[in-house]
């Protein structure tokens, strides 16, 4: 077992590997931190011996400059060389322990984009002591050297893919510590009383009563209710961070794939008066006040003996299981029952909170009277919306959007608390909550002091896995880290 001692944390990891070692965190470690194809690109490196390796490559403009004698947060011209070959004309930013993003001395270089300049100075790095990092190395050194905790390390790796406004303010709310706040407050409140609970366990013989059980009982019903909260939270995160499955379906030629052009406002799928001509889904992204729409378009409901359309249609039911919302389109030709008939299936394939959004396509070629028919004959269940569109005109189009702007809860976002978006904080707070329903019930029920103590170590616990408090197995910390671009 390998022990950490950063600051006045303590982590215990039980032989962590690959991607990440612990036993690195002294090394020095070097990476490209930007994305080939720029023309400026950033090597960074951190570490004990970050500056002494960076001058052995790289010669100040000035020639009186000394690297390893300057100060942090200085930036300084100059060329790398390897040996007498010119590699290129770059500036060198230093940063001192501890005010450096890891907590270590470390270096960013920044030079031209070319792949082959960036190979030669990683090269030179690598044979002048420093070692390739791996995913998220510089962020999970951050962690341990305290400069961040491991919801807002975890909020880095968010930031850096947020493709929409509101991804992009959650991971930045998060990264400044604003969901670490809120369960540090929680797990302060509990350890409060079961240090009270511990002492009356070490005073048992004299039937001393420290902590007050009515509002132990009070508190712990708080801090339930808030986890809940935040449990119930997700739903809207998960939204925010990858995006709103949005499946579209319905028989054949009914104008699936015009809808999908007409949506992104471009011809990415292909239309065809022919049936079953969309054999896989078709996908794209659109973004609504915000919010990140996943569309797929899927192949047309319908019975066929046709190997390959068959599968398609397999996939469009896995799909229609596991959506958000699902736009059921149909023609403004066809009867009230069959479209009923369709919309049931639906309802059956879909899940228990899937937004079903009947669209009657196709407008432009009806009557008004058919039109109305088909108004006053189609069923809706609660929640379910029936709109009438062309797809082909784009009439119709504006109040969709409209419409599935309407599905994302928005009061949780506006109000400004933390939101969940996270499985690993998921999983944590259920267990907290499972654990306080325990607490609640033992006071109840008189348990004694030791059964509830138990309980309460256990939500703790949990609360304190959240933020990377308490580490207890390598899985945690290798699984957060292991998806970092490596750089980061």
């Amino acid at each position: 077992m390998i022990v950490i001692f950063t600051g006045c944390k303590v982590f215990y990891i039980c032989s962590l590997k690959h991607p990440i070692s612990m036993t690195r965190i002294e090394e020095t470690i070097c990476a490209p931190a930007t994305s080939p194809g720029g023309a400026i690109s950033v090597i960074r490196m951190s570490g004990p011996l970050s500056i002494e390796i960076c001058s052995k490559i790289f010669s100040p403009s000035d020639s009186s400059v000394i690297l390893r004698e300057q100060r942090g947060y200085r930036i300084f011209h100059g060329t790398i060389y390897d040996d007498e070959e010119f590699i290129d004309e770059v500036l060198v930013t230093i940063f001192r322990a501890p005010y450096s993003y890891t907590g270590q001395d470390s270096i960013e270089i920044s030079c031209h984009g070319s792949s082959f300049i960036i190979t030669r100075i990683m090269e030179l790095l690598l044979r002048h002591g420093a070692l390739p990092a791996r995913p998220g190395e510089f962020t999970m050194r951050a962690f341990l050297n305290g400069r961040m905790d491991l919801t807002q390390a975890e909020a880095v790796a968010d930031l850096v893919v947020s493709g929409t406004r509101e991804a992009h303010r959650v991971a930045v709310n998060q990264m400044r510590g604003g969901f670490s706040k809120e369960i540090a407050g929680l797990r302060s409140e509990l350890l409060r009383f079961a240090t009270l609970i511990e002492l009356e366990l070490d005073f048992g013989e004299e039937d001393v009563e420290f902590a007050d059980r009515d509002e132990l009982k009070s508190i712990v019903i708080n801090v339930k209710n808030l986890s809940d909260r935040l449990l119930s939270s997700f739903r809207l995160g998960n939204v925010i961070k990858n995006g709103i499955p949005v499946v579209i379906t319905g028989k054949p030629n009914s104008g699936k794939s015009t809808l999908l052009n007409a949506l992104l406002n471009e011809d990415r799928a292909i239309v065809s008066e022919i049936p079953g001509t969309t054999r896989d889904a078709v996908e794209d992204v659109i973004v609504i006040n915000g919010f990140q729409y996943r569309l797929s378009d899927t192949a047309g409901l319908r019975d066929t003996s046709d190997v390959i359309e068959s599968l398609g249609i397999d996939k469009t039911y896995d799909r229609i299981e596991k959506a958000s919302v699902i736009l059921l389109v149909d023609d403004a030709l066809e009867e009230p029952f069959m479209i009923n008939q369709r919309a049931d299936e639906i309802r059956q394939k879909s899940a228990k909170h899937t937004s079903l959004i009947v669209l009657i396509n196709k407008t432009d070629l009806s009557t008004s009277d058919k039109i109305e028919e088909l108004r006053s004959k189609i069923r809706l269940e609660a929640g379910e919306t029936l709109l009438f569109i062309s797809a082909r005109e784009k009439t119709g189009i504006s109040d969709l959007l409209k419409c599935l702007a309407m599905i994302v809860d928005r009061e949780k976002l506006d109000a400004g608390s933390s939101i969940v978006t996270n499985i690993r904080h998921l999983d944590a707070l259920r267990k907290v909550s499972e654990s306080l329903e325990r607490v609640i019930s033992g006071l109840e029920e008189g348990l004694s002091e030791d059964l509830i103590a138990i309980d309460l170590r256990h939500a703790i616990h949990y609360l304190g896995e959240i933020t990377g408090e308490e580490i207890s197995s390598e899985e945690i910390l290798g699984n957060i880290f292991k998806n970092f671009c490596i750089g980061k």
